[in-house]
């Protein structure tokens, strides 16, 4: 049951939605229609609807480029059902985030271009947010802040500047060397907090080759959402708890948290480490589209990924069957932090690694394994339908701690990681689209239901318990100002105990944004 804080706030959330829907249908005097430069999809990736164009001069180079901004608002209230922070270590928790950021493209002066992207994070109000000492607790809302700067220096707010890149086209191919975007199958922007997900490095995409896409990354820094600094894209930094490094290095939820600096000094390994990225789609074919997928952190672990999807056109309904399997490959890294994404499998006190066959793994100090999932989708008008299954072998783990969830787009619900070894989830999916079926101006609505079965035998290496979860998104883009988007999201989870006699993973999450670009 939510707790009455939670009930205000999504008593809030839905009035402030049921406002933006009201005033949107209200304007009934439309007048020209208006684009904004910039757009949202549903998982708050951006979408460029006005970009610079072409310069003769330096000088025009930069007169001739284009500002883009967004003020946002994130709410976040997280209600466990236990929250006996002796037995089972959990805290309800808040957070309150308010920010924004400004976008600079040039314009482009044969075929270079540059871009940069400055963002801003506070939680200023004091009651809606955790105090110094339980900032640890904090689940969904940690990136409206940074627990590292709250932990260390008591300062909740930061600026970063998370793009900064040069861009170079020609023909159909685009080179960028920099701090940048780069969304991909493991690789995701993932904004749906207050700062989206970076990497520095170097990347290009090319289209030469008909109905065929080619891109190649390597990235040598990443930036959680949560930080105001750049880090190793893999090694979680446990050097000094103290201070809570880990909160600066890569401390995303779904990180390997075995493989860290301390391990790896252990092994006598290095704790830098880059990614690399090569992924190639191809839609030759009528209705049908082809992504293969190849990542990998050299000397650690590398993956390679084939997805199939073919939309039937069916009276009126389009049904698109689809399919994906991911091969995990260990390349050495099993040996450095184990199977397991907790890192509980090994013990490298004394400077040797001891593994545990006891908590599930049968192969604790490798990380080969896989996984495979399938989806039906039916679109007709408004109405979107899913159902997915995904299952992981029981092997290892999956890593992928780049915000790119293996599982996206199937069988992931919301704040949920459904990728530890021997998972099996059921999932079904409906989208509606108010306003596209005339009914409600702007209104679009999206429920899920999935049910986890996760392996019971591997709740030792801190594997969660079997969950059925229910995942609701309101969506409100306000016409009669365009730009300014409400959202509100809703999260269930009613899990089984724990093996060990109590019940660690039920809760209520509520979440409310605000998003306005201009």
């Amino acid at each position: 049951m939510a707790n009455i804080k939670s009930m205000k706030f999504i008593s809030t959330a839905a009035a402030a939605a049921l406002a933006c829907t009201l005033t949107s249908s209200a304007s009934a005097a439309d007048g020209e229609a208006f684009t904004p430069k910039r757009s949202l999809k549903g998982n708050m990736m951006e979408v460029y609807n006005v970009l610079p164009g072409k310069a003769d001069t330096i000088t025009d180079m930069f007169a001739k480029g284009v500002v883009y901004g967004r003020l946002r608002v994130n709410s976040f209230n997280w209600d466990w059902k236990n929250d006996d922070t002796a037995q089972t270590k959990n805290k309800d928790n808040r957070a309150l985030g308010l920010g924004g950021n400004l976008i600079y493209k040039t314009a482009s002066l044969y075929g270079l271009s540059a871009g940069a992207g400055l963002y801003y994070t506070d939680e200023p109000f004091p009651g809606e947010r955790m105090s110094e000492a339980n900032i640890g607790y904090l689940k969904a809302g940690k990136d409206t802040t940074s627990r590292y700067n709250v932990n260390r220096l008591g300062r909740y707010g930061f600026a970063t500047l998370a793009q900064a890149y040069v861009q170079y086209d020609i023909s159909k191919t685009s080179f960028v060397a920099g701090r940048q975007i780069f969304e991909s199958f493991l690789t995701k922007s993932n904004d749906t907090k207050m700062i989206p997900n970076t990497f520095e490095g170097y990347s290009f995409t090319t289209k030469e080759l008909p109905q065929t896409r080619i891109r190649g990354a390597w990235f040598y820094q990443q930036k959680l959402r949560d930080h105001e600094t750049f880090h190793d894209v893999l090694t979680f930094d446990d050097s000094n708890t103290s201070v809570k490094t880990q909160w600066n290095g890569n401390d995303d939820s779904a990180v390997h948290k075995g493989l860290s600096v301390n391990n790896f000094r252990a092994a006598g390994e290095d704790i830098t480490h880059s990614l690399i990225v090569a992924d190639v789609q191809n839609k030759s074919i009528k209705n049908l589209q082809l992504d293969l997928t190849y990542g990998g952190v050299p000397g650690v672990v590398s993956s390679l990924t084939g997805e199939i999807n073919y939309a039937i056109p069916l009276g009126g309904w389009k049904i698109t069957p689809g399919a994906r399997y991911m091969k995990q490959m260990d390349d050495g890294g099993g040996k450095v932090g184990g199977a397991s994404l907790k890192g509980t499998l090994v013990d490298w006190t004394g400077g040797t690694a001891v593994f545990d066959n006891t908590k599930g793994y049968d192969t604790p100090d490798s990380l080969d394994s896989s996984l495979w999932m399938a989806r039906l989708v039916a679109e007709t008008g408004p109405l979107k339908m899913m159902v997915a299954y995904s299952a992981v072998a029981d092997e290892a783990d999956i890593v992928a701690p780049w915000r790119g969830f293996p599982t996206g787009g199937y069988t992931r619900a919301m704040a949920q990681y459904n990728w530890y070894a021997n998972t099996k989830t059921t999932a079904a999916q409906v989208n509606f689209n108010f306003d596209k079926a005339n009914l409600v101006s702007g209104l679009s609505a999206m429920v899920r239901y999935a049910m986890q079965d996760f392996d019971e035998d591997k709740q030792a290496a801190g594997v969660q318990a079997d969950s059925n979860i229910i995942h609701i998104d309101l969506i409100e883009k306000v016409k009669a100002i365009p730009g300014l988007e409400a959202k509100v999201r809703i999260g269930l989870v009613d899990a089984k105990d724990r093996e060990a006699g109590y019940d660690k993973d039920s809760y209520n999450e509520y979440r409310f944004e605000l998003n306005y670009l201009f």
